[in-house]
């Protein structure tokens, strides 16, 4: 067998449990994400990625309960036959309590994978606990989510693949403060009394990743006296952070919408942070809204 990835992380878990929010978390940290990869195809799709190191450095795969019962021995073999050629393959399990997951599927009205005409979600359920059970057991980590919201899962998720030897990931978070603020930050700053640069008509669709909205930004004294403001504040309390043997340290900076002041706040502070620290991530909240814009 060709040696794939150097680093592959297997998800899977009981479905509502917050497996895409797993996922969405490794993409964060530059993992090429599948879901719902059929476990078959896992002995030719390591030769595929094999042949393309630098697109699949980072692997991130999704098994769920589609996944056939013969298949998943499968899935564990691939995995054991990573390790023995020396991969760096981890098995990540997503769960939750049973009536956790029944409330989750009620409300959000989904179909769960195994409920069929002659099957009650709550039968689907346990069907889907025994069917899965096999890769419960091999978990390297097992992650139950009934009393945990996404941001705390993703933090998990970060901690379980990314732990750094400094013990310490510094989290930068965007977000729109008419969605509300968010609820797991340590530090949060305020942009909105920084000009806002959706309303000029070239860049109102624009976000602040984009140079246009960065250079209109930097044009002002304002923009730049607040990222060096908070730079330095950073600068000053991260160490004492990092000393008491904290794990994460997220900064919240907010504006109206969430797509050019904080955003671009976050990145220009993730590029100086991260010339002293070791693991920095960007979030930017409302992300997936802005294709809807």
């Amino acid at each position: 067998m060709a040696k794939p990835s150097k680093d592959v992380v297997i998800v899977s878990g009981m479905s509502g449990s917050g497996k895409s929010t797993a996922l969405n978390a490794l993409e964060d940290l530059g993992y090429y994400c599948i879901d719902n990869l059929p476990g078959a195809m896992l002995p030719d799709f390591g030769p595929h990625i094999s042949a393309n190191p630098d697109l699949y450095r980072k692997v991130a795969l999704g098994i769920d309960a589609r996944t056939r019962e013969s298949d998943l021995q499968v899935v564990l073999d691939w995995m054991t036959s990573l390790r023995e050629n020396g991969i760096k393959c981890k098995l990540l399990f997503i769960t939750a309590d049973k009536p956790v997951l029944i409330k989750r599927f009620s409300e959000t009205r989904r179909r769960h994978p195994l409920t069929g005409s002659d099957k009650v979600l709550s039968n689907a359920i346990e069907n889907e606990k025994q069917l899965l059970e096999p890769l419960h057991r091999q978990a390297d980590q097992v992650i139950n989510t009934s009393n945990t919201n996404i941001h705390q899962l993703r933090r998990q998720v970060w901690n379980f693949v990314d732990r750094r030897s400094s013990g310490l990931t510094i989290v930068l978070q965007s977000f729109a403060f008419k969605q509300g603020v968010p609820q797991d930050v340590d530090f949060m700053f305020d942009a909105r009394i920084l000009p806002n640069p959706y309303w000029e008509q070239e860049l109102k669709t624009l976000t602040g990743k984009d140079e246009a909205v960065s250079l209109w930004l930097e044009s002002d004294e304002r923009v730049l006296k607040m990222t060096q403001d908070i730079q330095e504040f950073m600068n000053t309390w991260l160490p004492a952070f990092q000393n008491a043997q904290r794990s994460y340290v997220t900064i919240g900076i907010g504006c109206t919408g969430g797509k050019h002041r904080s955003v671009y706040l976050a990145e220009k502070l993730a590029g100086c942070l991260s010339k002293k620290h070791e693991n920095v991530l960007v979030h930017h909240r409302e992300m997936p809204s802005w294709n809807n814009v």
